[in-house]
This record gives C-alpha cells, sequence and structure tokens, in this order.
C-alpha cells in the first residue's frame, strides 16, 4: 500500500473520540423521547405531577389502608410492597428498610394485631385491614411501655432496626413465650441488630413482660 493510500485512510478512532461520539448520540436519542412528552404535558394532554392520593402510573390501582387509625385512600402500582407504600406513599419513615429480604425484621409492622414483614408483602394484601407501625405505639409523651423500656435499658446504639425490634418486642407479649432469656431471643431471632445490643434488648422485653 503506497503513501498516498495510507492517508486516504480514516484514521482510528480514539477512545475519547468514540465516548463523546456515542455519549452525544445517546443524550440525542433521550431528548428525542422526552420532547413529545414534554410538549404534550405543557399543552395539557400529559399529567406527570403525583395526585394526593399517589402518583398516575399506568395500571394503578384503588386501595385503603388503615394505618395507625387513620385510613388512607390511594392509587398505587399492584406490585408495591407494604413497606415502600407505608414509607414512600403515605411517609410514614419509621418503619425501616434494611435488607429488603425479609432477613433483618427492620420492616417489621403489626397486621391485624400480629407482627409481619412488610417487606415481603404486597400492600394490596391488606387492603381494609388494621396495620399498626412504630408511629401509633406512642408519642414522646405517652410513649408504649415498650418503648420506655428500650429507652431505659439504652437497648439500641444506631436506632435504624429499633423500631422492627420494638414492634416485634410488642408482638411477642401476646405470643406464647416461656419466661427465660433463651425463649426471647429464640422469639426475637428475626430481628437483627448489627450493633450488638442484643443482651439490652431481651433486659428491656423481659422489664416490660414483668409488669403485663
Amino acid at each position: 500500500m503506497s503513501n498516498d493510500d495510507l492517508k486516504s485512510q480514516p484514521a482510528d478512532p480514539t477512545r475519547r473520540k468514540f465516548l463523546l461520539t456515542s455519549g452525544s448520540g445517546v443524550a440525542a436519542s433521550l431528548v428525542v423521547g422526552y420532547v413529545p412528552a414534554l410538549a404534550r404535558d405543557a399543552a395539557g394532554e400529559v399529567d406527570l405531577a403525583p395526585t394526593a392520593e399517589g402518583p398516575n402510573i399506568e395500571g394503578a390501582v384503588p386501595i385503603t389502608l388503615r394505618i395507625n387509625g387513620r385510613e388512607h385512600s390511594l392509587r398505587i402500582d399492584p406490585r408495591t410492597t407494604l413497606l415502600d407504600c407505608i414509607r414512600e406513599t403515605v411517609t410514614l419513615t419509621g418503619t425501616k428498610k434494611g435488607c429488603d429480604h425479609g432477613q433483618c425484621g427492620a420492616c417489621t409492622v403489626h397486621v391485624n394485631g400480629k407482627r409481619v414483614l412488610s417487606c415481603l408483602n404486597l400492600a394490596l394484601m391488606h387492603d381494609g385491614e388494621e396495620i399498626t407501625t412504630v408511629e401509633g405505639l406512642g408519642t414522646p409523651d405517652a410513649m408504649h411501655p415498650m418503648q420506655a423500656a428500650f429507652l431505659a435499658c439504652d437497648a439500641y446504639q444506631c436506632g435504624y432496626c429499633t423500631s422492627g425490634q420494638i414492634m416485634s418486642a410488642v408482638a411477642l407479649l401476646k405470643e406464647p413465650c416461656g419466661t427465660d432469656d433463651a425463649s426471647v431471643k429464640e422469639l426475637m431471632s428475626g430481628n437483627i441488630c448489627r450493633c450488638g445490643a442484643y443482651s439490652n434488648i431481651v433486659a428491656a422485653i423481659q422489664q416490660v413482660r414483668k409488669n403485663v
């Protein structure tokens, strides 16, 4: 191949040029996709804003959740978990998302008086049922005895698991459980404390059990 032939060949693209070119192409495709939607929104053809009952999601279904004695009429994606509905839609953030796989217990709430892992339950499963979150147990001025015991026994460190621990502990009061610490530990084994405050948690539970 002659020098003239080599000069006529296009230069090898550098990595920088490739990224710039491909990035511009992606940006252009996104703009093309969004502009018609934004134009329709400006013309009043599309409502992208969330409503008081929840976001305008295609396929959303109506549901009524009774949480802490108050009814919430909502429209939700049928795939929404009870945890996400409580936290994101009803905005009660005391219930925590830990593992999101039902392994840590941070998302524990009560449904009809029994503890459930809200990350493993669809909100639709509990339409019309009585749901209690940690916000429904007590207030700073009138705490539930279990909340007061956790405070008195210093049964927390970072506090992230505490609401789930308390919800499970309150449910335990109504469940068959032996009087010894080992029995309490067994029934609380679904709640993980990464800080390791287990002995204080058991002490708080036993303190309340003695007064029940």
